[in-house]
């Protein structure tokens, strides 16, 4: 088909177009271009349509108002668009009418075909609940402004034309409106179209996804949200839930799973490495690509304005004195309005994408580091420290989202400094080519900076992972540091990492200095390169305004590319070593899922292990060998042995915890698991036992109003809703095991593994209703007496609650093995015995004898029970009668008379006390008695409340915060650091400012070809880059200087105010906020803030620099900047507020993210072996989501601002162009020189005015670390460490003498009283046991002693010394505590044994000797510098507490406290502990609170607390011989006075008579307490029979009267 028939005019004709006075397009091009465009629009971007449906899970039924409306309108504009084709077909064939071209009827075809399109794309949207189409909408838009366009034009020939076709007119005409409609229908959200189901699912849904696509381009629908936040702080109420796409749950799988691609690449290929980086990548593909598609059409449109600028410059100059129509004036503004606000759009929705993908990102690497953390060995937990995985969550994880916000710079910014070059290579020729040397001379030493940089940043992390490995261990362990006054220690330890952290980051700091100087003056060095080369290389080059300004316009463009690709090239530097850091751990070894295989329910064996070989850590060698064992359904199986043999490896290696070199394990599928150390979590007691088991929630609470109100926890007003702290603070250690043990109980598992559990159970009186435990299968009981003995018969012995149930038992009690099914005796990590208890007697080995040892602990049963007593007598027979036994026992004498004594003697709890009356002891101890709460009354809602929400400030960050910093930074640095940045900038523009004068000299005569003029004029130019170089290397040094100072003292402070806060402070505040001050916070303050000062005062003042040029070059703007600035500041207003708040909310909701995880990693063990991963998983993926609800905001708010901003910029630029325009129409005497600098200051002042306000925001955002930090200045302070007033002499104490005179004190002000009016005297050298009910205040006391709880009245005096008046240094470390739970460092042996370095090795030898771990410690690799991981683990309990031992054997105080320090350890252990107390501390005054009674029965006096007041203080026998006063009822409680009268039979009697003169008894036991085992013997005795001996009793009962004689 011929062109003439096709089209009858042409496509273009630049004399209607261009050249006349009044415009107009072509038919051929208003029937082709503008038709065709919008059509070709919505066929490419189908695909894009069908991609955002395929992401949608919601459909619904039935249709809408708006669908409706919309598909009757597009009805209607096919049928105008069929008609109007049917016409033309008609005129087309009809001879008569007159002809049309074809390109009409192809133009009316295509509207047809897209009109059909879009109406599938309506329906299909409207079923798939999708709630607006931003194809739909961009389609109506550019169909608007075509039809706009034709519209004008067929009006203009219709009112040329003497008779138009009224009908085809009509037709064509009508599109217009009807299009317009449709858009304006397109810019509204379908609400309804999401249903029911879905406002259900997420009733507090974020309205971005309900909102139209307008809304959301605009971000229209963060409005209320903005001026909520201007009108008053913000709260976590105010925000919107986190979209379901958003969600952790939804981005953490895809990841995941290409993760897993880059592993199976490198099984493939041994040399491949696994990048996490590029798992990302392929995850968020084409979301990255449709993102930087946006970005690529905003930075085609960024070089309209400097081609308009040349045209608005020949415009005002004219063409050999003609000027051009006044409508190119106002055309070549408009297209610089549209083109920038254009640009605007797609900038802002492309940081919309990536902001998105970022926050994602994010939110996926550390859910993966999440779960990767509960699937990794033993060894590699022993690789990575908890500290480091912290670190890889707060720091690389947010690197991660910082680099995906800069991804488009590193392949936009190279683009537009290419497209730069190449347009100024249209303006100067080939003196562009100096512009590019310029750029070439600066790579180098950018990638030499850049290069440093990232080696001493990756550096600078490893350091970093070590400070806050070490700081968490240090804040878990804070109670411990304060008791042995080794803070200081600690604290000098950490600023010497710190220290070492600093230095490597000021050179680092110092690279990027040199980077950031380059990156400043490289645009000077441009433009002056390029204009020299152009004025010098030929006399007939001379800069005019239209060269000068349009060539200054693509350089400032340049500006923008050059300074995004500095930190844009630093984040990837970053990333890359947060890459290489996340892809590492990641590929840390995992448990294997095959270690355990899963039995059927029907299966009559319930654990069985074949063969089994296992290991802790490969590089250690075998642990468990050859292991075979089978439990069937229903057992009770003990397993027994000494320390060291294996016991709990074995519990772990049935739970799948150990790594399995061979043979195979099963197990029944449900599983519950009581760890030897229990993992409590920092919840209310309920959610702590029902471990999510919401349905017993639910029974619980129907049977509560069945309830009467005497069933409550007597201490706690809320019962079982009291909160528990952290690492179970507020509990004690019997507590908090008991807590364990009632989660194992209700989780009606078919497996229960119990870790020795019952050797840190003390007693507890539960009081339980009628039916209560058997809602999950456990028998009826009331009043059960939770001791180690109670708690076996009654919850897992054979009559226990867990009848029925297959239980497995670690235990060192030997007094429940006859009950049992099956034992299993482990030794050197083999099973070396391995049946029933009568079976392993008959074969007389290894079991028999160390079942000999123990035999007597339970001789008062025996005695009472006849049935019992027969089984001993055929044990004795079995084994070889009364002689074999004997001469067992002689080889055990010392051990033996110790474990007659050694029962379940523990303390009940103070079940008499008031059930109303609310008393802790100085840990917040709460006594469980039901979990049932208290309905007698109301309860405050602060009650048993333990954590507080995190306080954070509210509004905008207050000016005293950045004087802080600048104070930090020193007062003379920082002024110095702003005048420099003041002239750097001053001198710039008036560099500017002259090149305008320099344009000038062209229109002069005079200075036409002067040569000396041209010369002089680009020295001066010169002369102001050199000065700009001068002033920003000043600059530089000073805040490289400053920076590194603010780090250095901040982080110092803060350690200085967390290491002196009380020990109420860290009960009460969870540890992950403490770890996020110094993580996070810190490397805020390390990097962002210096940056963003920088950025902040660079834009700052480029804006008021190019406000002032404009403003001079062009008055009449003045008039626009004051109601701009105005507006500016409300838009602001509004947004920093706001901004500021959603940061601060952000802070504290990430805080419980590293809280959780740190609890998490601590019960691994739990979690695995009950199955609860997946519950874990999504409360981590609950919490992120909720820090993501205000992070996301936050990002939406930097573009709700942005949008506004620019568009403001747009509106300078704009009015600029327009006042020039105008200006020369008016003749207002403004050249051309002067629009030209205005016009290209007006161009950089959109981009300013964003990055004015980002930065702004981004500073308040990161100066609030600074803010935080400074916010635990406020915390309350101990008293100070030495008082140099009031010190004591160097040997205080010299006796030991402790008085208490009229004491009083509570654990934290606002609470009640726990010790009440204490006056006692204890004298030099006295041993004094300390009894009481939990909640006595035993432990109060002995932290009154080391001042961890100040004194509200009275005096606490040691050899006549009140404590309160000397240092808490001086304080503490002149008396000694062993205490219940031992806390080792991770460093070296050395390190936890005396970290002043102020004893010799053979010091420590000698304590290491006397606590019996020299040959331990001899054989151990390094010896004293042998490395302990993290939190002492490759240390047993027993171990760990020998060297908590020999740390108090270095000290050897005259006071020594031991506060229930052998209450979680086996017998063995605390026999060697009890020894070397005995003989080491024998001339020493000892306090000791007892968790067996039995341990202070050989005290000198024993002191017996009840609700804070000493009831009773006397000698043992005194105590014991007054029958109603409260010790004797807790000896007669705990069994002890059965034990004392009825544990010994005749033929150990003998025994004791015949070895009563031994040493080793005399030594180790008080006469007071032989006296009374004495009368206690002959008593038993003469009851037997025996009288002969009786004599011989009394004989040794005279020879020790004094109470102290140790004879």
């Amino acid at each position: 088909m011929e062109q003439d028939d096709f089209c009858w005019d042409p496509l273009w004709s630049s004399n209607i177009t261009w050249y006349t006075t009044k415009p107009d397009l072509t038919q051929c091009f208003q029937t082709t271009v503008l038709a065709w465009v919008p059509t070709v629009f919505l066929i490419l971007t189908v695909p894009f349509q069908y991609y955002g449906i395929s992401k949608l899970t919601y459909k619904v039924k039935g249709w809408t108002r708006l669908t409706l409306i919309k598909l009757l309108f597009l009805t209607i504009l096919a049928v105008v668009t069929l008609t109007e084709l049917i016409s033309l077909w008609v005129r087309r064939t009809d001879q008569s009418q007159a002809a049309v071209p074809v390109a009409e009827i192809v133009a009316s075809a295509s509207r047809l075909a897209a009109f059909i399109l879009a109406s599938a794309c309506i329906i299909i949207d409207k079923l798939y609940a999708r709630t607006a189409s931003g194809v739909l909408f961009m389609y109506w838009l550019i169909l608007s402004i075509a039809e706009s366009i034709i519209f004008a034009s067929r009006v203009r020939v219709a009112s040329l034309q003497t008779s138009p076709d009224k009908l085809l007119l009509g037709l064509r005409l009508a599109h217009l409106p009807l299009a317009a409609v449709q858009l304006l229908l397109a810019s509204y959200a379908d609400h309804t179209l999401l249903g029911d189901n879905y406002r259900a699912f997420d009733a507090n849904a974020c309205p971005e996804s309900t909102a139209s696509f307008p809304n959301i381009l605009m971000v229209w629908w963060l409005n209320r949200l903005a001026y909520l936040g201007w009108k008053r702080p913000l709260d976590q109420g105010d925000l919107w839930d986190t979209q379901p796409r958003n969600t952790a749950a939804a981005v953490v799988d895809p990841l995941e799973n290409n993760w897993k691609r880059e592993l199976d690449k490198q099984r493939r290929s041994k040399a491949y490495r696994p990048s996490i980086l590029k798992a990302l990548f392929r995850t968020h593909l084409l979301t990255l690509l449709g993102s930087s598609a946006l970005r690529l059409v905003a930075n085609l449109l960024l070089f309209v304005a400097p081609q308009i600028i040349q045209l608005l410059v020949g415009f005002m100059e004219g063409s050999n004195g003609v000027k051009e129509d006044t409508w190119k004036g106002y055309f070549y503004a408009s297209i610089m309005f549209l083109a920038a606000l254009l640009g605007s759009v797609c900038t802002n929705y492309g940081m919309q994408i990536l902001s998105r993908v970022g926050m994602t990102s994010k939110a996926a690497i550390v859910s993966i580091i999440y779960r990767k953390s509960l699937r990794m060995t033993s060894a590699a937990r022993q690789t990575t420290s908890v500290g480091e995985m912290v670190n890889l969550m707060s720091v690389d994880a947010q690197r991660f989202m910082d680099f995906v916000g800069l991804f488009d710079v590193l392949w936009a910014a190279p683009l537009q400094i290419i497209l730069s070059l190449y347009f100024l290579y249209g303006i100067v020729g080939y003196a562009m080519f100096a512009g590019v040397a310029a750029i070439v001379i600066t790579i180098p030493l950018n990638a030499y900076g850049f290069t440093k940089l990232r080696i001493y940043q990756d550096a600078q992390m490893v350091k970093k992972d070590v400070r806050i490995k070490l700081m968490n261990e240090m804040l878990n362990g804070m109670k411990v540091l304060k008791l042995y006054a080794w803070e200081e220690a600690f604290e000098q330890e950490v600023l010497k990492i710190r220290n070492e952290e600093l230095k490597l980051l000021k050179t680092a700091v110092r690279y990027g200095a040199l980077s950031y100087v380059v990156y400043c003056m490289t645009p000077t060095l441009i433009v002056l390169a390029t204009f020299a080369t152009y004025v010098l290389m030929d006399p007939a080059n001379v800069l005019t305004p239209k060269t000068a300004f349009g060539a200054l316009a693509l350089i400032n463009i340049l500006r923008m590319p050059m300074s995004y690709i500095s930190p844009a090239v630093t984040m990837a530097v970053q990333v890359s070593v947060a890459e290489k850091r996340i892809s590492s751990f990641l590929q840390s070894d995992e448990l294997s899922e095959g270690n355990v295989k899963s039995l059927p329910a029907g299966d009559p064996v319930a654990v069985s292990i074949k063969n089994g070989t296992f290991v802790w850590n490969s590089e250690d060698g075998v642990c468990l060998k050859n292991i075979d064992l089978t439990v069937k359904e229903g057992q009770l199986a003990v397993v027994v042995g000494p320390v060291g043999t294996g016991k709990s490896s074995l519990c772990s290696a049935i739970l799948g915890l150990m790594e399995k070199k061979d043979g195979e394990v099963f197990i029944k599928e449900r599983i519950a698991y009581v760890p030897q150390l229990a993992w409590i979590q920092n919840l209310t007691v309920e959610e702590n036992i029902l471990f999510g088991k919401r349905w017993i929630r639910n029974v619980i609470g129907r049977l509560s109003r069945r309830v009467p109100s005497n069933r409550t926890w007597t201490r706690s007003p809320r019962g079982d809703q009291t909160e528990i702290g952290e690492r179970g603070a507020n509990l004690s250690g019997g507590q908090r095991q008991r807590i364990s043990l009632a989660r194992a109980a209700y989780s009606e598992a078919d497996v229960y593994i119990f870790d020795d559990p019952l050797s840190a159970v003390g007693t507890l009186t539960c009081k339980l209703i009628d039916g209560h435990l058997s809602i999950v299968g456990m028998v009826k009981q009331k009043n059960i007496l939770f001791s180690g003995k109670h708690i076996f018969e009654h919850v897992i012995g054979p009559k226990g609650m867990l009848s029925g149930k297959t239980r497995l038992l670690v235990t060192h009690g030997i007094g429940f093995l006859p009950q049992t099914d099956q034992i299993i005796v482990m030794s050197n990590g083999k099973v070396s015995e391995n049946g029933t208890y009568k079976e392993l007697l008959a074969r007389k080995g290894v079991f028999a004898e160390f079942l000999l040892t123990y035999l007597d602990e339970e001789e008062d049963e025996v005695m009472k029970d006849p049935t019992l007593a027969a089984v001993k007598e055929e044990i004795l027979q079995e084994i070889g009668g009364l002689d074999r036994r004997m001469s067992i026992i002689s080889n055990h004498s010392l051990q033996r008379v110790k474990d007659v004594f050694r029962r379940d003697s523990t303390l009940p709890s103070s079940s008499s006390a008031p059930m109303g009356k609310r008393t802790k002891d100085a840990t917040g101890e709460i006594e469980l008695v039901d979990l049932v709460p208290s309905t007698a009354g109301k309860v405050p809602p602060t009650a048993g409340k333990l954590v507080d929400k995190e306080k954070f400030a509210t509004g905008r960050v207050k000016l005293s915060v950045y004087r802080l910093y600048a104070r930090q930074m020193g007062l003379v640095v920082t002024a110095a650091m702003i005048v420099c940045f003041v002239v750097f900038t001053t001198l710039g523009n008036v560099s500017n400012v002259w090149l305008s004068n320099w344009a000038k000299d062209y229109e002069r005569p005079d200075y036409k070809g002067n040569t000396e003029q041209r010369n002089f004029r680009l020295g001066i130019y010169g002369m102001f880059g050199a000065l700009q170089l001068l002033f920003m290397t000043g600059f530089s040094v000073c805040i490289v200087h400053g920076r590194i100072r603010a780090s250095k003292n901040l982080h110092q402070g803060l350690l200085y105010r967390i290491l002196r806060s009380p020990i109420s402070f860290f009960d009460t505040t969870p540890l992950g906020r403490i770890v996020n001050r110094f993580s996070s916070d810190i490397s805020i303050i390390d990097t962002m803030v210096p940056q963003n000062i920088e950025f902040w005062l660079f834009c700052r003042l480029a804006v008021v620099a190019n406000l002032v040029i404009i403003s001079i070059s062009l008055p009449p703007f003045a008039g626009v900047v004051i109601p701009l600035g105005i507006l500016y500041y409300f838009v602001q207003r509004f947004y920093i507020s706001t901004s500021s708040q959603l940061k601060r909310l952000e802070s504290v909701s990430r805080s419980p993210i590293f809280s959780h995880f740190q609890e998490s990693v601590a019960g691994t063990g739990v979690i695995i072996a009950m199955k609860e991963t997946d519950r874990f998983r999504a409360t981590n993926g609950h919490l992120i989501d909720k820090n993501n609800s205000s992070l996301y905001l936050n990002l939406m708010a930097a573009r709700w601002i942005s949008l506004r901003l620019e568009f403001l910029g747009v509106i300078i630029m704009f009015s600029a162009a327009l006042f020039a325009v105008i200006s020369r129409d008016q003749d207002w005497g403004i050249s051309s020189e002067d629009v030209g600098l205005a016009l290209s200051s007006a161009l950089s002042i959109s981009p300013l005015l964003n990055l004015l306000i980002w930065v702004t925001a981004e500073l308040e955002g990161s100066i609030v670390s600074v803010e935080r930090v400074q916010e635990y200045s406020e915390v309350p302070q101990e008293a100070d460490w030495v008082d140099k007033e009031n010190r004591p002499p160097s040997d205080w104490p010299t006796r030991g003498q402790v008085d208490f005179v009229g004491y009083h004190t509570r654990y934290r002000p606002g609470l009640d009283l726990v010790l009440t009016d204490l006056n006692s005297k204890i004298t030099s050298g006295e041993k004094i046991g300390i009894v009481g009910r939990t909640g006595a205040g035993k432990s109060s006391m002995a932290l009154s002693l080391f001042r961890l709880i100040e004194a509200a009245s009275g005096h606490i005096l040691i050899d006549d010394l009140d404590i309160a008046k000397i240092g808490l240094q001086d304080l503490r470390s002149r008396i000694t505590i062993l205490p219940q739970e031992p806390v080792l460092f991770t460093g070296t042996l050395r390190l936890n044994l005396d970290p002043f370095r102020k004893y010799s090795d053979e010091d420590l030898w000698h304590a290491l000797h006397h606590s019996h771990l020299k040959s331990f410690v001899n054989s151990l690799p390094g010896g004293l510098e042998h490395a302990v991981v993290d939190g002492g683990e490759n240390y047993s309990l027993g171990q760990r507490q020998l060297i908590c031992l020999a740390r108090a054997l270095l000290r050897k105080t005259k006071i020594l406290v031991l506060d229930e320090a052998t209450a979680a350890i086996d017998l063995q252990t605390d026999d060697l502990i009890q020894q070397t107390i005995r003989n080491e501390f024998a001339d020493c005054t000892i306090l000791t609170i007892a968790h067996r009674i039995n341990t202070i029965m050989d005290s000198t006096r024993i002191m017996v607390l009840d609700q804070g007041h000493i009831k009773e203080f006397d000698s043992p026998a005194n105590l014991l011989a007054n029958k109603s006063g409260i010790f004797y009822g807790l000896a007669k409680t705990a069994n002890l006075l059965d034990g004392i009268s009825c544990c010994l039979d005749v033929g150990i009697h003998l025994f004791i008579i015949a070895h009563c003169k031994a040493s080793s008894f005399q030594r180790d036991y008080s006469a007071t307490w032989r006296l009374r085992l004495v009368r206690c013997i002959a008593a038993r005795m003469h009851a037997a029979g025996v009288g002969e001996h009786t004599p011989i009793l009394n004989q040794r009962s005279t020879t020790s009267a004094h109470p102290r004689d140790t004879a």
